[in-house]
């Protein structure tokens, strides 16, 4: 537990500093501190779920894929070529999978499941409306099947929130969502330093609220499922 405190410290105290150098430097400076300074907070989170005992239980070892399946889409995204970004979306689209499998081998609630699951496929035809008309023909199917896939996470997040209390693990989706709406806008709509200043701060404080949330799995048996013993 001090060592998973550590590295959530130096993870927070990396995004505060490359926030805070955000304000400071020219948006078209090159910043290669700051590539540093991403992937060494990515890293953080990998950390913080293993430092947790994340390779103990079934539940923890999907949320350990998914966080290690977003360490490199965070490095394949450091790039703005086509080919890379693709491949860093295809790396996130399979984490938000891990982290919806995460979900279902605990206990759900299927009628929360169907309430959210609508909530999500109206908030997903608002979000596809504003994007898609931004984003190049080649790039739409992949784009389509992302926001898809997101939503069903946040849904199956819901539904495994209001069955086991587990309320953080709702939270930090819902961050993971709307830190990739900053990532779309960024990439497809404006490219702006405020889609950064506010993306990451919520991109990983998601990514270190799921990653603490294989504590309380290990609590719970050696699958993750259950009441704690």
């Amino acid at each position: 537990m001090p060592v998973a405190l550590l590295l959530t410290l130096v993870c927070v105290l990396l995004v505060a500093a490359m926030t805070w150098a955000d304000w400071r430097v020219a948006p078209s400076a090159p910043l290669p501190r700051r590539a540093l300074g991403k992937m060494a907070a990515s890293t953080c989170f990998v950390a913080v779920a293993v430092a947790l005992g994340g390779v103990e239980t079934a539940y923890g070892r999907c949320i350990l894929g998914a966080l290690l399946l977003g360490w490199l889409g965070d490095a394949l995204l450091l790039s703005r070529a086509s080919r890379p970004f693709l491949a860093g979306l295809g790396a996130f689209l399979l984490s938000h999978a891990m982290f919806g499998l995460a979900f279902l081998i605990g206990p759900t609630s299927l009628p929360v499941l169907a309430g959210a699951l609508g909530a999500a496929a109206g908030f997903g035809a608002l979000a596809l409306r504003w994007l898609l008309p931004h984003v190049p023909a080649a790039m739409r199917a992949p784009v389509i099947a992302y926001v898809l896939v997101i939503l069903a996470m946040v849904a199956l997040a819901a539904s495994h929130a209001a069955a086991s209390g587990r309320w953080a693990v709702l939270l930090g989706a819902l961050l993971f969502a709307l830190s990739d709406v900053a990532v779309a806008r960024e990439r497809f709509v404006q490219s702006d330093p405020l889609n950064r200043r506010w993306g990451w701060p919520l991109y990983f404080a998601a990514q270190l609220l799921l990653a603490w949330s294989v504590v309380d799995a290990a609590s719970r048996g050696p699958g993750g499922l259950g009441p704690p013993p």
